[in-house]
């Protein structure tokens, strides 16, 4: 006999009244790509001032509750896996300070960004919000999304012997966002007469 799957969310009664399968089904294949939070339980509540936010842990104590807020109206896996990321900020600085890592993630929203897009091709599905992006990439993120989350990866890399990887990367993207864009599958190219 196989045990039950373990649900890791709790919905709070504001959350609980909006929410839709559709919602609870992004929330579970976003939770999938982290499985640094395997076995903890997350609040998940409602909030209608943002996209989303999360109760950053910085203590011990503050590992069982952890807990973000989203907007389901317009959820995206990006901002699940951007407060997900958040949590994981959080409890990377307490192993740390704890000796069970040897290195913290660092805190600060573009990173979260970074690390996010970088964590899985499922968070390409909306433009990050605190990264630098020029406006024609920002509306046309679909055409921009799989090279910049390749920039991320790169950046990622780059972060072990460059301090200022964040420049470097927001400078790749400018110069990415120059180039000639790929035509979107099935548009066809204009030929000049």
């Amino acid at each position: 006999m196989s045990a039950e799957p373990h649900f890791p969310f709790i919905f709070t009664p504001q959350l609980r009244k909006r929410l839709s399968r559709r919602a609870v089904d992004m929330l579970l294949k976003a939770f999938g790509e982290f499985p640094e939070l395997k076995g903890q339980i997350i609040t998940v509540g409602y909030t209608s001032a943002h996209l989303g936010s999360a109760l950053v842990p910085l203590r011990e104590e503050a590992v069982a509750r952890l807990t973000i807020r989203v907007k389901i109206h317009k959820l995206t896996y990006n901002t699940i896996g951007h407060e997900l990321t958040h949590l994981l900020q959080g409890l990377s600085k307490i192993h740390f300070k704890a000796g069970k890592a040897s290195e913290a993630m660092p805190f600060g929203e573009k990173q979260c960004d970074i690390w996010t897009l970088a964590r899985s091709p499922l968070f390409l599905d909306d433009a990050p919000t605190y990264i630098r992006l020029p406006r024609a990439m920002r509306e046309d993120w679909p055409r921009y999304a799989k090279s910049v989350r390749r920039l991320c990866i790169a950046a990622l890399k780059k972060r072990r012997t460059h301090r200022l990887y964040m420049q470097w990367l927001e400078a790749k993207i400018k110069d990415l966002a120059k180039r000639p864009v790929e035509p979107k599958p099935g548009e066809q190219m204009g030929l000049p007469f």
